[in-house]
């Protein structure tokens, strides 16, 4: 495959709307050959975690692909947002710029946030050669933003060899800062509207991704469509403008150096101030509409992903949940999946927006108390518990 197909790959992956077509592997398409996954999580994150630093572990995770998209230029590459790593998948030719952006990302979690960041970089052949696969789908979360979903068992093996110590990336030297240009995290906790905020984590279990399991994901999924707005956690017309100061401080650290942190700090002032008297009068400016940003911010969110397994957070109430959970319990007992559940009273948003005057920023959504984290904690056994965040 030429350099050319390579960097049009994902975007030739057809798209589909309907979220039930992540058990469709119609819709799934292998990685070129040649790829690469870069990746990163938090190291021991339950200090942080108990300690109502989620939000930070958030940011770390959603840095990583900042920071690797920025370095490649922003093309169209999939990846997917774990709440404390991620994962992006790249063409050969990005090795040495993933490298490089990975390295910088860790050197800025640990000085800034004092968190640390394990990284790896894993080519799609070394999966491959296990007899397993890194396949992509497409799905659209909303006219303006498309979702990448993997498939073929490639991740989990991938994650697991990184957590083992294998593929490894060189260190950065002190002070190397990555380009985190449109990382933001100033929305405060999004409280529940339906009842409960839920992480769920569902992966298959000893019986493999075979029929039963995508049958599980269809059931999960048809029973959190009762919800309103499939159980979206963040209202149709955006968040509440409720800003965190400490969020805000996040993103200044994030994406300004020493010495640059005021002149940030008070453009974030400016922009936000501007923004909500935007909304308020229901004007435009410069091609900027405050009321339709906001509504996008809700309809560009990844509140649900598929990645070798189901991923969602969501907005559910006590009887809907009690199905879900008979669901999950039943489908353990066979052998069909593995799962982790974890409750909250609300969500937390951290975005990816290279330009407020495109469509087609990101919002990655979790769990406000440990999210994914803490979910997929209880699929290994580790149990962590979840604290509130620190807005």
């Amino acid at each position: 495959m030429n350099e050319m197909s390579n960097d049009a790959f994902f975007a030739n992956v057809p798209v589909f709307s309907d979220f039930e077509g992540v058990t469709d592997e119609s819709n799934y398409q292998p990685l070129p050959e040649g790829w690469v996954l870069a990746m990163a999580d938090i190291v021991g994150s339950t200090k942080a975690i108990s300690g109502g630093r989620y939000k930070d572990v958030n940011m770390a995770g959603a840095s990583v692909i900042s920071a690797v998209l920025n370095a490649v230029g922003k093309g169209d590459y999939p990846f997917v947002f774990a709440g404390d790593g991620a994962l992006i998948a790249l063409p050969a030719l990005f090795e040495e710029k993933a490298r490089a952006a990975l390295a910088a990302t860790q050197v800025w979690v640990k000085e800034d946030l004092d968190l640390d960041l394990r990284i790896a970089i894993v080519p799609i052949a070394d999966i491959r050669a296990e007899g397993l696969d890194v396949r992509v789908a497409r799905y659209s979360a909303s006219p303006y933003v498309t979702y990448a979903m993997f498939s073929g068992g490639g991740t989990i093996w991938a994650e697991k060899n990184m957590k083992m110590g294998r593929y490894g990336v060189e260190k950065a030297a002190p002070g190397t800062r990555p380009d985190l240009t449109g990382l933001s995290c100033r929305w405060s906790p999004i409280e529940a509207r339906n009842g409960e905020i839920v992480s769920i984590i569902a992966v298959p279990g000893e019986a493999g991704p075979g029929p039963e399991f995508q049958a599980l994901v269809t059931g999960i999924v048809s029973i959190t469509a009762e919800q309103n707005r499939n159980g979206h956690p963040v209202p149709e017309d955006g968040p509440e403008f409720a800003f965190s100061m400490k969020g805000i401080n996040r993103e200044v650290n994030a994406t300004a150096p020493k010495g640059k942190r005021l002149r940030q700090k008070l453009f974030i002032f400016l922009q936000t101030g501007l923004i909500v008297f935007l909304h308020k009068l229901g004007l435009t400016f410069a091609h900027f509409n405050a009321r339709r940003y906001k509504k996008d911010i809700a309809g560009n969110s990844d509140f649900r992903k598929f990645d070798d397994g189901l991923k969602m957070t969501i907005d559910v109430d006590a009887a809907h949940l009690a199905r879900i959970e008979t669901l999950l319990k039943q489908a353990q007992e066979r052998g069909v999946a593995r799962y982790g559940l974890h409750r909250q009273s609300s969500a937390l948003v951290t975005c990816f927006v290279p330009t407020p005057l495109s469509r087609d920023h990101m919002h990655f959504i979790d769990g406000a108390a440990g999210g994914y984290a803490v979910a997929a904690s209880q699929i290994t056994g580790k149990q962590l518990s979840g604290a509130l965040v620190t807005p």
